[in-house]
């Protein structure tokens, strides 16, 4: 354990590993043009596409996390880039539809490859990408991210 480490909460312990994944994958991703978020919004389109779907960009964000505002805005980046195309959704007027073009596709296959291969690196601690410590991982990060927080519920009194 890093001396960092030592006696540190385990909410301080994922914001270091979530800021070190985040880095990480920024630097591996901009020679392809992207950032950390854009390469989550296409990585998560790019899924999604293969699965049928057009979603919109509330859809988007709601997958990702991230918020709606900034989700419109990396789409608009996205889409000048030439990655994807917005859309109003033909049922709803307020709604935009998004989907990657062709060279969008090309460019979230690859940028996929590299993110995973620094997932293989970052798991090899526990194993590897699919030894038993990393699917229990996964299950507790997924039961965390899964419970709900109330912020006014624990803030000052």
């Amino acid at each position: 354990m890093s001396k960092t480490s030592e006696g540190a909460t385990p909410g301080f312990l994922v914001w270091r590993l979530s800021m070190k994944w985040r880095v990480a994958v920024d630097r591996a991703v901009a020679p392809l043009g992207l950032t950390h978020a854009q390469y989550s919004l296409v990585a998560s389109l790019y899924g999604m596409q293969r699965t049928g779907e057009r979603p919109s960009q509330r859809r988007l964000a709601d997958h990702t996390g991230l918020e709606p505002l900034y989700v419109s805005k990396l789409a608009r980046s996205l889409e000048s880039a030439g990655l994807l195309e917005r859309a109003k959704d033909p049922r709803d007027p307020r709604a935009v539809q998004l989907a990657l073009t062709a060279e969008g596709l090309e460019t979230t296959r690859r940028a996929i490859g590299v993110v995973h291969g620094l997932l293989t690196q970052l798991l090899e601690p526990l194993g590897g990408l699919d030894s038993d410590r990393t699917r229990e991982l996964s299950r507790d990060l997924t039961l965390l991210l899964d419970a709900p927080l109330d912020p006014a519920a624990t803030g000052p009194q």
